[in-house]
């Protein structure tokens, strides 16, 4: 009997859809729980402990970017939102409700497939270098999977995680999107700037004394994001 990839869990009110992506992703090699709407989709989260969750935006009562709240107010599990359309307003908000990735109607399923596996691939390696990361009062330690300032801990997800050492393992480097897709979620050519730019406002919400005005993560327009320790500072130990 093959190894299962991975359990997924797929929140779609559309019966048919529902079906053919529970076989689908069978096939493909990953056990499958599916339910029809939020509230089923939270109690299955906290009964079956999925690997990833696959969400619809449109759901009866409360929607999609409700379901990524509400998850991520329990556990950092990959989420994958489905759309419509390629709607950049609907794409947006999926990601900033807390989603780690977005596939659009009508998709491939060998598609959708290898989003799966690259975003669980990539959420279960550890990050490279062990060592204790300083930059002022914000202290990364990738071994433990922890972020301080000012010794208090912030919440990111992993994939937040990932990006925030991605950034941080090489202070004062320009590093373009598609670096950043690539090395955090593990593809390029299925990727999106909007899935980095998306995550980059979601940590600067977490990491940066004024969001508004970052001073770690820092736009270099055109090219990408930098990461600026203070000045003199950022030792690894």
């Amino acid at each position: 009997m093959n190894q299962s990839l991975g359990v997924v869990l797929i929140v779609e009110d559309d019966d048919r859809l529902r079906s053919a992506l529970r076989l689908a992703l069978r096939d493909e090699g990953f056990e499958v729980e599916d339910v029809a709407d939020a509230e089923s989709g939270l109690e299955r989260l906290a009964a079956i402990d999925p690997d990833l969750v696959l969400v619809d935006i449109m759901l009866p009562g409360a929607n999609g970017f409700d379901l990524c709240r509400a998850i991520r107010q329990e556990s950092n599990v990959p989420i994958i939102v489905v759309t419509a359309r390629d709607d950049s307003h609907d794409v947006v908000a999926g990601l900033e409700a807390g989603a780690d990735d977005y596939v659009t109607k009508p998709f491939v399923i060998k598609e959708l497939a290898a989003r799966i596996r690259a975003l669980l691939r990539r959420t279960r390696l550890t990050v490279d270098d062990s060592a204790v990361m300083t930059f002022g009062d914000l202290v990364i330690s990738p071994d433990q999977g922890r972020v301080t300032r000012a010794g208090e801990e912030i919440s990111l997800t992993r994939t937040e995680f990932r990006l925030l050492c991605e950034l941080a393992q090489s202070p004062n480097r320009v590093m373009s999107r598609d670096i950043l897709l690539e090395n955090v979620w593990g593809y390029d050519y299925f990727g999106d700037g909007r899935v980095v730019d998306a995550h980059v406002r979601r940590l600067r919400k977490k990491i940066e004394p004024n969001p508004a005005e970052p001073s770690h993560v820092v736009t270099v327009r055109g090219l990408g994001y930098r990461f600026e320790p203070p000045e003199s500072e950022g030792v690894a130990r």
